[in-house]
């Protein structure tokens, strides 16, 4: 019998939650990992989010402590603010060459990298990955307008897989979603549409 294929997930995760978003649905983390580890051999789940320290509360908190402790390797760094030609404050939270470093040196010890992102900067990367031999393969979608995977990317990319095709293996029930905004507006005592800013993440899991 063959050895089962080793996997390692990248997921960009202001990226993802942006696709899953535009598509109407939230990712439930559990179920997505239990959807690798059934393709093979999952050594490592890597999730990369830049976070807002100086706030009182942050809506993407929740989801990183419960990742951490769930089977994830999170990797975070502090959002960095910045006022642009125009005058205005804006806050920048780039986790690519976190990303990119870690893929590098994971290559040589696996067999399939899945990258959950559609950001066109990352195509040299999956580049430089496959010629180490890793196959890898790219989720996002095409099912948006305009969609959210770059082009260039999803051709780099040695399988691309449309989040629609994984919605009814990874997909929370709206109704726990329900309950569970409840929870943390009790628990927070803020508003379930009190989310960070510029995070572009999942509120809460639980």
């Amino acid at each position: 019998m063959s050895n089962p294929e080793r996997i390692a997930l990248f997921i960009d995760g202001a990226n993802l939650y942006a696709s899953a978003k535009s598509l109407g649905f939230d990712i439930d983390y559990k179920r997505l990992l239990k959807e690798y580890q059934s393709k093979g051999r999952l050594l490592r789940a890597f999730y990369y989010t830049a976070l807002v320290d100086d706030q009182e509360y942050s809506s993407i908190r929740p989801l990183v402590d419960w990742l951490d402790y769930n089977g994830y390797s999170v990797v975070t760094k502090p959002t960095k603010e910045f006022v642009d030609s125009t005058g205005r404050r804006k806050v920048k939270g780039n986790m690519d060459i976190e990303l990119a470093v870690t893929a590098m040196e994971m290559a040589d010890h696996i067999d399939h990298m899945v990258l959950f992102s559609g950001d066109g900067d990352f195509r040299s990367l999956v580049e430089a990955v496959q010629r180490k031999g890793v196959r890898v393969s790219v989720v996002s979608t095409v099912s948006t307008q305009p969609a959210m995977v770059a082009d260039e990317l999803r051709r780099q990319a040695d399988e691309f897989v449309d989040l629609v095709t994984l919605m009814p293996r990874i997909g929370r029930d709206p109704a726990e979603r329900a309950a569970r905004v409840a929870r943390a507006a009790h628990a927070y005592g803020h508003s379930s549409s009190s989310a960070v800013a510029g995070s572009g993440e999942e509120p809460d899991r639980d």
